[in-house]
């Protein structure tokens, strides 16, 4: 049986967006006169939103201040939210695993820490209108992942029930807010933690083709 609702991350897990959040980053680092960060320090620092995000960078080429990210927060967002879908890509697999799920009769849904704002733009740009039950942001409510209660909520804007649904992540933090929600989380090998494999999540994917096998199996 699977479980009647799939709870998708968006960044690392359904969407490689590293090479539009790193171009962002870089184009905000660099009006700031700090230099641009590597692109695959980029791909370790996302998860906790863009915020965190820019600190990150600030941190890494100089230190940061409240003043420097205030400055620097609306000029990444404007230049990402323009450039949102420039070199952002589903992973392979993506859609196929969400047409079988969809046509299963499992609900999908997305809870994601980026702003909502952004990840409707994004899944309007990759022509996902319509996909998901429900997405949720990571200004949606005053929590965000990890607290478990972004998790809850996102179940039930998609009119679903936590005992019977999966969270699919691919970082620590997504795996911590399943935790808290109590739901049953599997992270994609592929994403943007550094070893998935040791982020302790009750399975690891390596490819989309063996989710939906694992959801029939795994236990819930």
């Amino acid at each position: 049986m699977l479980p009647k609702l799939v709870i998708f991350d968006l960044d690392g897990t359904l969407v490689d967006t590293a090479p539009d959040l790193c171009a962002a980053l870089s184009h905000a680092l660099i009006a700031l006169g700090r230099e641009p960060v590597d692109a695959a320090v980029v791909r370790h620092l996302v998860g906790h939103g863009a915020r965190a995000l820019l600190e990150a960078g600030l941190g890494l080429t100089g230190g940061n201040d409240e003043a420097l990210v205030e400055a620097g927060l609306p000029l990444f967002l404007s230049h990402y939210a323009a450039h949102i879908a420039d070199g952002s890509r589903p992973y392979d697999g993506v859609e196929a695993t969400m047409d079988e799920l969809d046509a299963a009769g499992t609900r999908l849904a997305v809870c994601t820490n980026k702003p909502i704002a952004l990840a409707n733009a994004l899944i309007e740009a990759l022509g996902w209108s319509g996909r998901f039950a429900a997405v949720l942001g990571g200004d949606s409510l005053a929590v965000r992942k990890p607290d478990g209660a972004h998790v809850a909520a996102t179940a039930e804007a998609a009119g679903a029930s936590l005992t019977d649904a999966v969270f699919v992540g691919d970082t620590a933090v997504d795996v911590a807010a399943a935790r808290d929600a109590r739901v049953p989380v599997v992270v994609v090998a592929f994403g943007f933690a550094p070893d998935a494999r040791v982020l302790g999540a009750d399975a690891v994917i390596d490819d989309y083709a063996e989710l939906v096998p694992l959801l029939r199996g795994l236990q819930r």
